[in-house]
């Protein structure tokens, strides 16, 4: 409860808003999916810490990445599973343990980094392989929408290398994400309507991503200072 403590009212607004959505949303529907409720809870409190540079952040979104992966498979989403098992979760830790050796000063707060060219062309580079590769995997796999999970695959990759990096763009890498994920639950809610609750899920990590972004830029104007 002492990491709640540091939220500041609009955080714990945003927090309390985005539970009560994806919770709401959870009720409404008639076949309700507990794991998905669990995840999207887990998530949304994960994202109020990524956007303060918390290790906890990164932490809570382990927990989301295998409760997600779970609930992909439910639907045949094999490039979800295959990302947030074999690509997220492990990124995640390294995530971790990347803030946990960097923290600014002596607060909870990470140190935020700038990104060169270098490391751009990388990420370029890295993302083009990783989704041309994945692309046949899931293609072979019968995924369902495939095109739109191979465009997450890719923007799951950037998002979490700039995460990695300790860049304010993670937040830009994950809204982009997050659009990808709110077509692909709309795609699965319209054959089962019990996975509308992960559409307001990305709907709300969306909101939490924009945030993150305009604090990570006055988090890195401070520290700068």
């Amino acid at each position: 409860m002492k990491y709640f403590k540091d939220l500041t009212k609009f955080e714990f607004g945003l927090w309390i808003v985005s539970a009560v959505v994806v919770t709401v949303s959870f009720l409404l529907v008639p076949n309700k999916d507990i794991l998905s409720l669990l995840a999207s809870l887990i998530g949304v409190t994960a994202l109020i810490f990524v956007s303060k540079g918390y290790v906890l952040g990164q932490i809570l979104f382990i927990a989301f990445a295998l409760f997600y992966g779970i609930i992909s498979i439910y639907f045949k989403y094999y490039g979800e599973m295959i990302t947030y098992f074999f690509m997220s979760t492990p990124m995640a830790i390294c995530v971790t343990i990347e803030w946990y050796k960097n923290p600014y000063k002596e607060s909870k707060e990470v140190t935020v980094n700038s990104i060169n060219r270098k490391q751009i062309v990388t990420m370029i580079v890295l993302s083009a392989f990783v989704t041309f590769v994945f692309y046949f995997i899931l293609k072979a796999m019968g995924t369902a929408n495939l095109l739109f999970s191979t465009i997450s695959i890719a923007t799951s990759f950037i998002a979490a290398y700039l995460t990695y990096l300790r860049s304010p763009y993670y937040a830009i890498g994950y809204c982009a994400n997050d659009i990808v994920l709110i077509v692909l639950w709309i795609l699965a809610s319209i054959k089962d309507i019990a996975y509308i609750p992960m559409i307001f899920c990305f709907i709300m990590f969306f909101a939490n991503d924009i945030y993150g972004f305009i604090n990570w830029t006055r988090m890195k104007e401070k520290q700068t200072e």
